[in-house]
């Protein structure tokens, strides 16, 4: 089947209704990616998954190398059939969890020397390891090797880090030139350069010269502020190819997504409802609440009166509460399943806004209920 990006509709604002066919079905962007770390949406099945809606997956190639190894997962069948999810996955590349470990790793030219957080033992991370690993994974889209720093970085450490990073993204070009297969699985480059605009802009130029079939743009949302997270989208995604799916790594709060698709953002990715949902921080129409505030003990509303998802329509604030001050596992699943089905239905809604025309509309309403 291969790869296909359609941008379908362009909103007033600058967002972008597109469409993105890989082998393992479509995506309709923008899209919000759901992290399943190690192979596993926390507190998910497969099956939830699927009834929430949710056409691709986000796992990570650094836990899957370490454990339980790409080569059984490959001798498995792929990542596909080891988790058993027949939908698209996106693996990245494993670069932010190793520079994470700024105690435990050496940055070279040649790559990244870590040590795993589970057993201390080394391991030697390189552009051409990362693609190795993910092509063994089987991964529909699958991530170059990037050097992530700090927000705080000043700009000689930027420039260096966006330097090695252009070099690992053309020697990630030419390992999967030789040794992928085009039609079964797409690269993307990613732009760094901190934040600092020429960095920015030169790097995003020099990986456009490559070519690849899409672009992330990486190293924000790391401690910078929203409006500096803005403007280096901004600019980044203006000098992306308009036919390429554009991709922002690691966003974002509810409030600040439809920020992202207004700067022509077709993919993102966040943490944040799962998690959330973990500590009892749910997201609702009408902002969020902490489900464990003693003022939900005899609270018999359903949590968002203006929400079908299946928790709001089966159970009530109270016992919710109840559940999670008890620390029962089912809190975990249902406020997942909730938060989740917000963030899905949001970017629904969000598609729809664009296909109408009417995203700044919907933009306003949305972050006025949500503040």
């Amino acid at each position: 089947m291969g790869f296909r990006f359609e941008v379908l509709a362009t909103d007033p604002s600058g967002a972008r209704l597109g469409r993105l066919t890989t082998p393992h079905g479509v995506i309709d962007t923008p899209a919000f990616m759901p992290v399943g770390t190690a192979a596993t949406v926390k507190g998910q099945t497969q099956q939830d998954l699927e009834n929430l809606g949710a056409q691709i997956l986000l796992a990570n190639t650094y836990h899957l190398y370490l454990r339980p190894g790409h080569e059984l997962i490959r001798e498995l069948g792929g990542l596909h059939q080891f988790m058993s999810w027949p939908r698209p996955i996106l693996t990245d590349s494993g670069g932010f969890q190793v520079f994470s470990l700024s105690a435990l790793r050496r940055v070279a030219d040649e790559g990244v020397t870590f040590r795993s957080h589970l057993d201390g033992s080394e391991h030697f991370l390189s552009p051409e390891k990362a693609l190795e690993i993910q092509i063994a994974l089987g991964a529909d889209i699958i991530m170059v090797l990037d050097e992530c720093i700090a927000a705080s970085s000043p700009e000689s450490a930027a420039s260096e880090a966006a330097v090695r990073t252009f070099d690992w993204a053309r020697r990630s070009h030419d390992y999967f030139r030789e040794r992928g297969n085009a039609a079964r699985q797409m690269v993307f480059g990613i732009v760094q350069g901190g934040t600092y605009l020429r960095l920015r802009h030169r790097n995003a130029d020099a990986l456009v010269d490559l070519d690849f079939p899409g672009y992330a743009i990486g190293g924000l949302a790391v401690g910078e502020s929203h409006e500096v997270t803005c403007e280096m989208t901004h600019e980044v995604a203006s000098r992306l190819p308009v036919d390429r799916p554009r991709y922002l790594m690691g966003v974002g709060k509810p409030e600040q997504i439809t920020d992202y698709v207004k700067l022509g953002v077709d993919m993102m990715d966040c943490v944040l409802p799962t998690r959330s949902a973990r500590h009892g921080c749910l997201f609702t129409s009408k902002g969020r609440i902490l489900i464990r505030n003693a003022q939900y003990a005899s609270d018999p509303r359903p949590l968002d009166e203006d929400c079908r998802c299946a928790v709001c329509r089966r159970y009530s604030r109270a016992y919710l509460r109840h559940l999670y001050c008890t620390g029962e596992f089912l809190a975990t699943i249902l406020n997942t399943h909730h938060n989740l089905y917000f963030y899905l239905d949001m970017m629904e809604k969000i598609r729809e806004a664009i296909r109408f025309g009417n995203l700044e509309s919907f933009r306003s309403d949305l972050q006025a209920r949500l503040k």
